[in-house]
Parts: C-alpha cells; sequence; structure tokens
C-alpha cells in the first residue's frame, strides 16, 4: 500500500497562485495513478485534476480547466498541483488520492487517502 501527505495549503487572494504538493511513500509510489479532490463545507468531493503513472496522461475538472495544472516527479514521488487565477470559490480542504488503477474522476475508486491541506481564497 502507499501513503500520501498533502501540503503547500493557504490563505491566498483572488488571482493569486499556489501550488500544493503531495508525498508518496511506502510500496513503489510510481506504480498508482494519483488524483486530486477538493471537498468544501456542505458540498460533495469533487474531482480536481488526475495524473497517469507515467505522467504522460491528466485530466482535469471542467472548474479548473486552464487555471490548475497537475505534474509529478517520480524520483521525488512528489505529486503537485499548480493552481493559478485562484477564485473564492476555489476555498476548499484539497485532497490527494492514489490508486492501482487509471485516473477516473469517482473519488469512490481510489484506496489511498491524505488528511487533506486547507486553501483559503479571498476575494
Amino acid at each position: 500500500q502507499v501513503q500520501v501527505v498533502e501540503s503547500g495549503g493557504g490563505l491566498v487572494q483572488a488571482g493569486g497562485s499556489l501550488r500544493l504538493s503531495c508525498a508518496a511513500s511506502g510500496r513503489t509510489p510510481s506504480r498508482y495513478s494519483m488524483a486530486w479532490f477538493r471537498q468544501a463545507p456542505g458540498k460533495e468531493r469533487e474531482f480536481v485534476a488526475g495524473i497517469s503513472r507515467s505522467g504522460g496522461t491528466s485530466s482535469y475538472g471542467d472548474s479548473v480547466k486552464g487555471r490548475f495544472t497537475i505534474s509529478r516527479d517520480n524520483a521525488k514521488n512528489t505529486v503537485y498541483l499548480q493552481m493559478n487565477s485562484l477564485e473564492p470559490e476555489d476555498t476548499a480542504v484539497y485532497y490527494c488520492a492514489a490508486d492501482l488503477m487509471i485516473v477516473t474522476t469517482s473519488a469512490r475508486n481510489y484506496d489511498y487517502w491524505g488528511q487533506g491541506t486547507q486553501v483559503t481564497v479571498s476575494s
């Protein structure tokens, strides 16, 4: 199995940028597809972005396309989420998730989750 730990959250003004990191450890993290989800108070967990094992394929939720970029460095066992042009609607707890299967947008398909990191965007 794999363990994941998120970092990089914080408070930022609208229009600003943040980069989240997800450090993976355990049994061969590079074998796992990775994804970022987010959950705002009173809302369901939402798919943000996902990346394949090699990093060659990525996908994004409609609300973040063109603003967020997911990447991974398998030598460092780390996945990143670069968030630009942040909006107050991006305020949420951001979770990193891992799974041995291909990237999907459903949270139910991911077996391993971090504790989350809070992102707050002020207007």
